[in-house]
Protein backbone atom coordinates (compact mmCIF):
# COMPACT_ATOMS: atom_id res chain seq x y z
CA UNK A 1 0.00 0.00 0.00
CA UNK A 2 1.28 3.56 -1.00
CA UNK A 3 0.15 6.65 0.92
CA UNK A 4 0.16 10.07 1.18
CA UNK A 5 0.69 11.50 4.01
CA UNK A 6 -0.45 15.46 4.61
CA UNK A 7 -4.00 15.09 5.18
CA UNK A 8 -4.24 11.94 4.82
CA UNK A 9 -1.99 10.31 7.71
CA UNK A 10 -1.15 14.22 9.33
CA UNK A 11 -3.18 17.73 9.54
CA UNK A 12 -0.89 20.15 7.36
CA UNK A 13 -2.96 22.71 6.15
CA UNK A 14 -4.70 23.96 9.36
CA UNK A 15 -1.43 23.74 10.95
CA UNK A 16 -0.11 26.13 7.98
CA UNK A 17 -2.90 28.81 8.05
CA UNK A 18 -2.57 29.06 11.62
CA UNK A 19 0.94 29.75 11.03
CA UNK A 20 1.20 31.72 8.52
CA UNK A 21 -1.34 34.14 10.82
CA UNK A 22 0.76 33.93 14.04
CA UNK A 23 4.01 34.67 12.67
CA UNK A 24 3.93 36.11 9.49
CA UNK A 25 0.05 38.09 9.20
CA UNK A 26 -0.77 35.86 6.56
CA UNK A 27 -4.37 35.37 6.00
CA UNK A 28 -5.22 31.66 4.29
CA UNK A 29 -8.98 30.65 4.00
CA UNK A 30 -9.52 27.27 4.29
CA UNK A 31 -13.40 27.78 2.72
CA UNK A 32 -11.85 26.87 -0.73
CA UNK A 33 -9.68 25.03 -2.84
CA UNK A 34 -6.11 25.74 -0.84
CA UNK A 35 -3.26 27.34 -2.79
CA UNK A 36 -6.10 28.35 -5.32
CA UNK A 37 -7.25 30.88 -2.93
CA UNK A 38 -4.81 33.72 -2.67
CA UNK A 39 -3.23 34.26 0.63
CA UNK A 40 -2.64 38.00 1.31
CA UNK A 41 -1.10 39.94 4.21
CA UNK A 42 -3.49 41.36 6.77
CA UNK A 43 -5.10 44.40 5.86
CA UNK A 44 -4.41 43.94 2.02
CA UNK A 45 -6.57 43.04 -0.96
CA UNK A 46 -3.43 41.81 -2.96
CA UNK A 47 -3.05 38.35 -3.34
CA UNK A 48 0.82 36.67 -2.18
CA UNK A 49 2.93 36.35 -5.17
CA UNK A 50 3.31 32.71 -5.92
CA UNK A 51 6.89 32.54 -5.35
CA UNK A 52 6.34 33.62 -1.72
CA UNK A 53 3.49 31.04 -1.30
CA UNK A 54 6.30 28.66 -2.24
CA UNK A 55 8.80 30.17 -0.04
CA UNK A 56 6.29 29.99 3.01
CA UNK A 57 5.88 26.36 2.65
CA UNK A 58 9.80 25.31 2.01
CA UNK A 59 9.67 27.45 5.47
CA UNK A 60 6.71 25.69 7.44
CA UNK A 61 8.30 22.62 6.61
CA UNK A 62 11.54 23.62 7.49
CA UNK A 63 10.59 24.58 10.93
CA UNK A 64 7.21 23.78 12.27
CA UNK A 65 6.80 20.26 10.88
CA UNK A 66 6.40 19.45 14.98
CA UNK A 67 3.37 21.16 14.53
CA UNK A 68 1.53 18.16 12.97
CA UNK A 69 -0.78 16.04 14.43
CA UNK A 70 -2.21 12.65 13.38
CA UNK A 71 -5.67 12.70 11.25
CA UNK A 72 -8.06 10.64 13.26
CA UNK A 73 -7.99 6.80 12.92
CA UNK A 74 -4.63 7.02 10.97
CA UNK A 75 -2.21 5.71 13.19
CA UNK A 76 -4.42 2.93 14.35
CA UNK A 77 -4.95 1.84 10.45
CA UNK A 78 -1.86 1.93 9.45
CA UNK A 79 -0.99 -0.31 12.12
CA UNK A 80 -3.68 -2.64 10.75
CA UNK A 81 -2.83 -2.53 7.15
CA UNK A 82 1.14 -3.30 8.36
CA UNK A 83 -0.90 -6.70 9.59
CA UNK A 84 -1.54 -7.27 6.27
CA UNK A 85 0.44 -5.77 3.54
CA UNK A 86 3.62 -3.53 3.06
CA UNK A 87 3.07 0.43 3.70
CA UNK A 88 4.62 3.02 2.37
CA UNK A 89 4.54 6.70 2.28
CA UNK A 90 5.29 8.19 -0.83
CA UNK A 91 5.16 12.39 -0.09
CA UNK A 92 5.50 15.26 -2.26
CA UNK A 93 8.45 16.99 -0.83
CA UNK A 94 11.80 18.38 -1.40
CA UNK A 95 14.48 15.39 -0.90
CA UNK A 96 15.86 16.60 1.34
CA UNK A 97 13.17 16.73 3.96
CA UNK A 98 12.81 12.50 3.83
CA UNK A 99 14.26 11.52 6.74
CA UNK A 100 12.77 14.09 8.92
CA UNK A 101 9.40 13.15 7.44
CA UNK A 102 10.03 9.57 8.29
CA UNK A 103 11.46 10.38 11.67
CA UNK A 104 7.95 12.54 12.45
CA UNK A 105 5.84 9.54 11.65
CA UNK A 106 7.80 7.22 13.59
CA UNK A 107 7.35 9.88 16.83
CA UNK A 108 3.70 8.78 16.14
CA UNK A 109 4.01 5.43 15.84
CA UNK A 110 3.98 4.96 12.09
CA UNK A 111 7.27 3.06 11.30
CA UNK A 112 7.01 3.21 7.10
CA UNK A 113 9.60 3.49 4.64
CA UNK A 114 9.24 7.16 2.97
CA UNK A 115 10.05 8.15 -0.48
CA UNK A 116 9.60 11.56 -1.63
CA UNK A 117 8.59 13.29 -4.96
CA UNK A 118 7.65 16.32 -6.70
CA UNK A 119 5.39 16.86 -8.95
CA UNK A 120 2.33 14.44 -10.40
CA UNK A 121 2.93 10.68 -8.51
CA UNK A 122 2.53 8.46 -11.28
CA UNK A 123 6.04 7.92 -12.38
CA UNK A 124 6.80 7.22 -8.78
CA UNK A 125 4.41 5.09 -7.83
CA UNK A 126 5.29 2.92 -11.22
CA UNK A 127 8.75 3.05 -9.72
CA UNK A 128 8.04 1.70 -6.39
CA UNK A 129 5.22 -1.32 -7.82
CA UNK A 130 7.79 -2.42 -9.62
CA UNK A 131 10.66 -2.44 -7.29
CA UNK A 132 8.78 -3.98 -4.85
CA UNK A 133 7.25 -6.89 -7.37
CA UNK A 134 3.97 -5.82 -6.10
CA UNK A 135 1.18 -8.23 -7.29
CA UNK A 136 -1.34 -5.91 -5.67
CA UNK A 137 -1.10 -1.99 -4.65
CA UNK A 138 -3.33 0.67 -3.16
CA UNK A 139 -2.88 4.32 -3.27
CA UNK A 140 -4.32 6.50 -1.27
CA UNK A 141 -4.04 10.59 -1.78
CA UNK A 142 -6.11 13.79 -1.19
CA UNK A 143 -5.18 15.49 -4.65
CA UNK A 144 -7.11 14.65 -7.68
CA UNK A 145 -4.06 15.16 -10.29
CA UNK A 146 -2.12 12.31 -8.23
CA UNK A 147 -5.21 9.82 -8.84
CA UNK A 148 -4.95 11.10 -12.49
CA UNK A 149 -1.41 10.89 -12.96
CA UNK A 150 -1.89 7.41 -11.07
CA UNK A 151 -4.13 5.92 -13.31
CA UNK A 152 -2.38 6.92 -16.45
CA UNK A 153 0.93 5.33 -15.34
CA UNK A 154 0.04 2.17 -13.31
CA UNK A 155 -3.73 1.41 -14.16
CA UNK A 156 -4.14 -1.37 -12.17
CA UNK A 157 -3.57 -0.15 -9.08
CA UNK A 158 -6.07 0.40 -6.89
CA UNK A 159 -7.22 4.11 -6.47
CA UNK A 160 -8.13 6.16 -3.04
CA UNK A 161 -9.45 9.67 -2.59
CA UNK A 162 -8.84 10.66 0.82
CA UNK A 163 -8.84 13.72 2.48
CA UNK A 164 -8.78 14.02 6.36
CA UNK A 165 -9.13 17.39 7.14
CA UNK A 166 -12.91 18.09 7.48
CA UNK A 167 -12.39 22.37 6.29
CA UNK A 168 -11.03 21.45 3.19
CA UNK A 169 -12.61 18.03 2.12
CA UNK A 170 -15.71 19.52 0.50
CA UNK A 171 -13.71 22.06 -1.39
CA UNK A 172 -10.79 19.86 -2.99
CA UNK A 173 -11.86 18.47 -7.03
CA UNK A 174 -13.38 14.72 -6.08
CA UNK A 175 -11.21 12.04 -8.16
CA UNK A 176 -13.79 10.21 -8.15
CA UNK A 177 -16.06 12.43 -9.90
CA UNK A 178 -13.16 12.58 -11.92
CA UNK A 179 -12.73 9.35 -13.15
CA UNK A 180 -9.03 8.96 -11.87
CA UNK A 181 -10.22 7.40 -8.18
CA UNK A 182 -12.07 3.76 -6.96
CA UNK A 183 -13.62 5.23 -4.34
CA UNK A 184 -14.06 8.08 -2.25
CA UNK A 185 -13.65 8.36 1.55
CA UNK A 186 -12.54 10.83 4.18
CA UNK A 187 -12.59 9.21 7.59
CA UNK A 188 -9.88 6.12 8.44
CA UNK A 189 -13.23 4.36 9.70
CA UNK A 190 -14.73 3.84 6.77
CA UNK A 191 -11.82 3.51 4.53
CA UNK A 192 -9.86 0.50 6.33
CA UNK A 193 -12.77 -2.04 5.37
CA UNK A 194 -12.48 -0.95 1.39
CA UNK A 195 -8.47 -1.02 2.01
CA UNK A 196 -8.57 -4.57 3.16
CA UNK A 197 -10.77 -5.69 0.26
CA UNK A 198 -8.88 -3.76 -2.23
CA UNK A 199 -5.68 -5.92 -0.63
CA UNK A 200 -7.12 -9.41 0.12
CA UNK A 201 -10.73 -9.59 -1.52
CA UNK A 202 -11.84 -10.26 -5.00
CA UNK A 203 -12.19 -6.40 -5.67
CA UNK A 204 -9.14 -4.53 -6.84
Amino acid sequence: MITDCDEVLLHMVRHFRDWLDAEHGIEFALGGNPFREPMRRRGSDEPLPEQDVWRYLEGFFDTQMKRQTPIEGAVAAIAELQREADVVVLTNLLDHFGERRRSQLLDFGIDAVVYTNQGPKGAALKRIVEERGASRAVFIDDIAQHHASAAEMVPAIARLHFCGEPELAPHVPCALQGGHAHARIDTWQDALPWLLERLHGENQ
